[in-house]
């Protein structure tokens, strides 16, 4: 799940990503154009509502591209994604 929560006062947009805890065979980070592609800098937390997520904050307008990395190095895409391209999801903020 892919939620976007914009802020017109701020002219910024909060990207919150999610998955199913069931999902996760381990650790999980979202990595992508907002923190330079570097993995374990937004790490996907448990929640007591049965996902893992993590947030980041963009400007508004702003197109992001992200991906997932689990265990072992397993790259994998978001299906809530605007667009999925051979390079990766991509969210307009």
């Amino acid at each position: 799940m892919l939620k976007k929560s914009r802020s017109v006062k701020s002219a910024t947009c909060t990207l919150t990503f999610a998955l199913p805890s069931t999902a996760l065979d381990g650790p999980v980070s979202v990595v992508g154009t907002f923190n330079d592609w570097t993995p374990g800098v937004h790490p996907l937390r448990r929640r007591s509502n049965g996902t893992a997520s993590t947030s980041v904050v963009v400007p508004a307008g702003s197109t992001v591209r992200f991906r997932y990395l689990g265990t072992d190095g397993r790259w994998f895409d978001d299906a809530d994604a605007d667009e999925i391209t051979p390079e990766g999801s991509v969210v307009l903020a």
